[in-house]
């Protein structure tokens, strides 16, 4: 949803109100982004809404249809991410941020990491183990 640190505001599609990242992070990506003032191209409406749609939706898992209105017309948020995955922003903007990455929330997702059965340290079989004293008795 929100970067860390981030504050609400009123975006400007739809008079919503959309969470933005910290002054500080979204200074260290803007310029990767295509669509800004003074570039070839379209200027584009709101790069800001389309990044914080973009974390959303992967955060929460959902498929875009599924995304909050607040961010826009899925199909056209989808479609953008597509646009800057092909033409390779979101690998520049990775790269750039990996270059100083603060790990203060890294995390490890456990339910893909995986074990074989034999992993949890006991001896296999039956010949080894201990008869507790109840089933000695009898």
């Amino acid at each position: 949803m929100c970067f860390t640190g981030s504050t609400p505001v009123e975006g400007r599609r739809h008079g919503a109100t959309a969470c933005v990242a910290r002054y500080d992070q979204w200074d260290r990506i803007k310029e990767l982004l295509p669509g800004r003032e003074g570039t070839v191209g379209v200027t584009a409406t709101d790069n800001r809404l389309l990044v914080e749609a973009v974390v959303y939706r992967y955060r929460a898992g959902i498929p875009w249809r599924d995304l909050p209105e607040r961010f826009g017309a899925w199909n056209n948020v989808a479609r953008r991410h597509k646009r800057w995955s092909d033409g390779g922003v979101w690998q520049r903007v990775f790269e750039h941020l990996a270059e100083d990455a603060d790990n203060e929330y890294a995390m490890i997702d456990s339910t893909t990491v995986r074990a074989h059965q034999d992993s949890a340290g006991a001896n296999g079989g039956t010949a080894n183990r201990k008869r507790s004293d109840a089933a000695r008795a009898g």
